[in-house]
């Protein structure tokens, strides 16, 4: 009786981790929202979660606010473009780089920190932001819908002023999280040959790139995006249209003003 119990609980474990691995595989971005809460023990057991990734030194040098006031988001949806996401779900959370918790505690423990350069912006977005996916693929574990938001280093200084962060504290990344209103079409991905390179980088031939974009550049939507932008090629929509050279310089030099007046 025991070592069939034993057996059907490892059976269980595997059918888990193998539904885990294929909802992975199918997972989608969500940007529209039930209007329905997330209760506060959910959400703090999602976080507690998040936690427990990976962090350098076991020295989480990362902060997590949580906004849920429609004032506040509403507050915050301009530095975000006004994508509705932002005011329609129930939550958004912004995860940000903090060197300010770990200074302070080093300096009423009589040590003198030095982590306002460079290196440790790097290392608390890394931290940060391992977090951050944590906390996606837990959401989504029970049934959230999640979408990040690409564009908190696009207007750090606007997010910094309306969440009041202190100095070395930093906006890396926001996420919108509620229960789903849709289901969208699963966007396409590279194929893995793209992406790992074995024992060392190879480098990539003219052959290889129309090898690897064929899919991409096939897709309706795709040839969509290059006949109404009328432009030759997708890769043209990304350099004239979606993310210039000229924005990317501008928008560079907005980040590192905001990195200098946080104190990195």
């Amino acid at each position: 009786m025991e070592t069939f119990g034993w057996h059907s609980v490892h059976l269980f474990l595997s059918l888990t981790k193998k539904y885990v691995m294929e909802s992975l595989k199918q997972r989608k971005t969500i940007r529209r929202y039930q209007q329905k809460d997330i209760p506060a023990d959910l959400l703090n057991d999602l976080l507690e979660t998040a936690c427990r990734a990976s962090t350098v030194g076991n020295m989480q040098t990362y902060s997590v606010v949580v906004t849920r006031d429609a004032a506040n988001k509403a507050k915050l949806a301009p530095a975000h473009f006004n994508q509705p996401m932002v005011q329609s779900a129930p939550v958004v959370l912004t995860f940000c780089i903090d060197l300010r918790r770990f200074s302070k505690w080093c300096r009423d423990r009589n040590a003198e920190p030095g982590y306002n350069n460079f290196e440790w912006f790097v290392t608390g977005a890394i931290d940060a932001l391992l977090m951050a996916q944590t906390f996606c693929i837990a959401a989504e574990e029970k049934g959230l819908g999640i979408c990040y938001l690409g564009t908190t280093t696009y207007n750090p200084q606007q997010i910094i002023d309306v969440l009041k962060l202190s100095e070395l504290v930093f906006p890396i990344a926001t996420v919108t999280v509620g229960w789903p209103a849709e289901d969208p079409k699963q966007v396409d991905r590279l194929p893995l040959q793209a992406i790992v390179h074995e024992e060392v980088y190879h480098d990539y031939t003219s052959q290889d790139i129309d090898r690897l974009y064929a899919y991409k550049e096939s897709l309706p939507e795709n040839k969509h995006f290059v006949e109404e932008n009328h432009k030759e090629t997708l890769a043209q929509v990304f350099t004239d249209i979606r993310y210039t050279k000229k924005d990317g310089e501008t928008m560079s030099k907005i980040l590192y003003q905001a990195m200098k007046k946080q104190g990195f």
